[in-house]
């Protein structure tokens, strides 16, 4: 999968080399909070999240979640890329951050990216956004981004709300 570049950012596959930032990034409370806890506690964890996640979605489905770094510095500041759950039709957005590159529009312009692949190379019909009711700001990335509410979706323990690019066919 090519490197995905924007004004400011590159996506990229993560790698084991990126199993420090994963460590760190899945550990962060808004993570455990907002997405939940993926019991990766040591840097063994996180490679192993790594190759059964995102690597193993690349050779599976030609995408997964994507290292988000700034292209100036090279810094690692949060993920986002399309995630393929076998309990759902279609790929969803998934996105996260460090917490102090918040507020600065990174969520909105990976997503753009990640959308834009999405639809132009990988011509993939429609994309899902899953998001819990309560997280506010991550509905407004959803909005920002053009997805519009559909349903709500009980997964596992969770309420779910579902956000989607086009209307069910």
């Amino acid at each position: 999968m090519p490197t995905i570049q924007t004004e400011r950012l590159l996506l990229s596959e993560l790698t084991p080399d990126d199993a420090g930032f994963i460590l760190q990034l899945l550990n962060e409370p808004s993570f455990l909070d907002n997405i939940g806890d993926r019991g990766v506690r040591d840097l063994d964890g996180a490679v192993r999240y790594i190759l059964d996640g995102p690597v193993n979605s690349y050779a599976r489905y030609g995408h997964g979640l994507l290292r988000v770094s700034l292209r100036d510095s090279g810094e690692p500041i949060g993920m986002c890329g399309l995630l393929k759950r076998d309990t759902l039709p279609d790929a969803d957005l998934g996105y996260a951050f460090l917490p102090r590159h918040w507020s600065r529009g990174y969520a909105i312009e990976s997503g753009t990216a990640v959308l834009r692949h999405a639809r132009e190379v990988l011509a993939l019909p429609r994309v899902l956004g899953l998001v819990d009711p309560a997280n506010q700001p991550s509905i407004k990335v959803l909005e920002r981004l053009g997805l519009r509410f559909e349903r709500e979706l009980r997964m596992g323990e969770e309420d779910l709300h579902v956000f989607t690019t086009e209307a069910a066919a």
